[in-house]
């Protein structure tokens, strides 16, 4: 595994779709960029900024998550996320994030992702299907 230290950034833009609008996620009734959205945008960016400091059997998986949603982005507009690794203890790694649409801030966000052994948490999500027999329909 490579250093991950502090201080390390991503940055990444997107155009925002209706797909991910309040309304398509049902977050909200309005088409503008959806909270649920903005939070995909920065755990990509939090992840894709450490996956390649990782060993091969390693990933990570999202444990923590504050965002505050600032301002509406309307669709077609193009949203930045700046994601910061802040700290790392043990095995979990501390981000600081946020996200600008064309105009201003939209959202601020703080969030954690554990480093796992990616086989070893496949076998035990494997025996956790296996022991709640999830071959049968979801009634929900």
């Amino acid at each position: 595994m490579s250093e991950l230290q502090p201080g390390l950034i991503l940055e990444m833009t997107r155009e925002v779709t209706r797909k991910e609008s309040a309304q398509e996620l049902g977050s909200g009734t309005v088409e503008v960029f959806a909270t649920p959205a903005m939070a995909l945008l920065i755990e990509h960016a939090c992840l894709k900024l450490v996956q390649s400091h990782l060993e091969q059997d390693q990933t990570t998986v999202g444990i923590h998550l504050e965002l505050n949603h600032l301002a509406p982005t309307p669709l077609g507009d193009v949203v930045r996320v700046k994601a910061e690794l802040v700290k790392v203890e043990k095995h979990v790694i501390h981000f600081e994030a946020k996200v600008w649409d064309s105009a201003e801030l939209v959202g601020e966000a703080s969030h954690q992702r554990a480093i796992i052994d990616t086989e070893r948490f496949l076998r035990r999500v494997a025996k956790k299907k296996s022991d709640l027999d999830l071959s049968a329909s979801f009634i929900g």
